[in-house]
């Protein structure tokens, strides 16, 4: 990090990735070569990088949440995305940033929370792990994602129509998809898009926005042209899956969550929220994303 460029790098001789203390972005990853393995950011398509979704995943209704009979505002995604982080620990492979509850984020989240981000490069590792930690009296709602978008093609030949999200088991569950109301997931499923345990995905799939698992046999997945240097990307904490795109841009977000957007017509309290969890006084849970360059 210096004064012109307030970015974080850590690096092994595999792997490179800088960091956006902005939100704790991660803003790129690269190989030995310098190839971009994450999104361009156009700005035509989407500008973002690998947002995290914290305190909630995705959309409350009406941008508001109800909590013990009072409404607050929510952005989408929360709003951790938006809060500049503070390095805690940082050395050439690893650093770790943190954000803690402060009078702004109380005034919508009336909650002491810290959440801590941390970023290791181990080989051709990058080892990505979110700690929410509970600091306060009262138990804390919460759900926390990651929205990482990753290169689509991928800089190792093969055509966009080539690439495969290959899971670790067959993904033969129904899945989810946003309705009527924007950014809110319809009340009927879909059927799934995965032939056994590979999905060949195409721009137009995300015509509607994104495709979600909520009933999610998998904890890794490879993403890729087959028989081609790809991406293995394990997330053993996170119970649900999202992927999306801007349709035609060259990324596809691959977007583990443990949380979602609310449901078509939802106006229940926090606590029947889909996906919330409680974290009790003084606890911590710790959520991990592990992306992996194979074949290189």
């Amino acid at each position: 990090m210096s004064a012109s460029d307030p970015h974080f790098t850590i690096a092994s001789p595999a792997l490179s990735a800088t960091i956006d203390p902005l939100g704790a972005e991660l803003w790129s990853l690269t190989d030995s070569e310098g190839r971009a393995l994450m999104t361009d950011a156009d700005p035509r398509w989407w500008t973002g990088h690998a947002p995290l979704l914290f305190p909630f995943v995705g959309r409350s209704r009406g941008d508001v949440y109800r909590l013990d009979g009072q409404e607050h505002s929510m952005p989408q995604h929360g709003f951790a995305r938006r809060r500049p982080f503070a390095p805690v620990a940082q050395d050439d492979a690893s650093i770790t940033l943190r954000l803690e509850a402060d009078d702004e984020s109380r005034a919508i989240y009336p909650f002491d929370f810290r959440l801590d981000m941390r970023f290791a490069i181990e080989g051709a590792t990058l080892r990505m792990t979110a700690t929410v930690t509970n600091r306060g009296e009262a138990p804390m709602p919460f759900s926390f994602g990651y929205h990482p978008a990753f290169a689509w093609p991928l800089p190792y030949g093969g055509a966009v129509e080539d690439h495969r999200i290959r899971f670790e088991k067959p993904e033969s569950a129904p899945i989810r998809k946003v309705g009527d109301e924007p950014g809110l997931i319809a009340l009927e499923n879909a059927p799934s898009p995965v032939d056994g345990d590979t999905l060949a995905p195409a721009h137009a799939m995300f015509e509607g926005d994104a495709l979600i698992w909520d009933d999610l046999a998998s904890r890794s997945l490879t993403w890729g042209v087959p028989g081609r240097p790809h991406l293995k990307i394990d997330f053993p904490d996170t119970p649900w899956l999202g992927l999306w795109q801007k349709p035609g841009a060259h990324y596809l977000c691959v977007e583990p969550w443990a949380g979602m957007a609310d449901l078509v017509g939802f106006d229940g309290d926090v606590w029947a929220k889909q996906g919330i969890m409680t974290l009790l006084p003084g606890d911590a849970r710790s959520f991990r994303m592990d992306v992996t360059l194979i074949g290189d």
